[in-house]
């Protein structure tokens, strides 16, 4: 059997597990949150994890492939920042009853795009702030509050996230980048999984060195 990343659930008799991008798909998905191939959720619904995603802002939350979110992860869009250029940060906008435009998006406080690279795991209850970008490889600690870029292959954790170490030599960090073992086909994946699980580090650097010179 080959890995499918258009099942919802799956782990065998697991419903607490799902792959966010077919998961999303089958209700009105909204099109600001792209989600790429075998990242998984260890919950059902993803979507309500993802907070103040409004429509005049433009922002999206972007995740890349065969990314680990735990159970309690929390994304905070751009709509949760309230103007503060202003007397008042009351959003009347967003409210019936009120006759006010949204205000022009120079005089809000955006931050752009939230963007996960893949293979990015994000520990239990951490809540990832407007306009992050973390990198390929990198690890969230639990109960973590991300509010600044995350470098490829670091671990970070606390509240605010602050960098803990690097998980590799800036050799082996290089190599994982230019091999981008992600957007490989699922038969190549399938027969890298030994490699890709390897405890022996220099083992692993010399396969890619082989493998990216042909």
């Amino acid at each position: 059997m080959i890995a499918d990343p258009n099942k919802i659930f799956p782990v065998p008799n697991c419903d607490t597990v799902t792959y966010v991008k077919p998961a999303i798909g089958r209700k009105s998905a909204n099109p600001n949150i792209i989600v790429g191939d075998f990242t998984y959720f260890s919950d059902k619904d993803f979507e309500a994890h993802v907070t103040h995603l409004y429509d005049f802002n433009g922002d999206k939350l972007i995740i890349g492939k065969f990314c680990q979110i735990a159970a309690g992860v929390e994304f905070v869009m751009n709509g949760a920042n309230h103007q503060m250029n202003a007397v008042s940060t009351f959003p009347f906008y967003i409210f019936e009853g009120w006759e006010e435009e949204v205000p022009p998006l120079s005089d809000l406080p955006i931050k752009g795009d939230t963007v996960v690279g893949n293979d990015v795991w994000i520990g239990q209850n951490a809540t990832i702030l407007p306009g992050v970008h973390i990198g390929d490889g990198a690890i969230i600690g639990l109960n973590s509050t991300v509010e600044s870029d995350v470098e490829p292959n670091t671990i970070v954790a606390g509240n605010p996230a602050r960098f803990i170490r690097r998980r590799f030599d800036e050799e082996l960090t290089a190599l994982l980048l230019e091999f981008k073992w992600w957007d490989k086909s699922i038969v190549e994946i399938n027969g890298l999984i030994p490699l890709l699980t390897s405890g022996d580090l220099e083992h692993v650097k010399t396969e890619i060195r082989r493998i990216l010179n042909g």
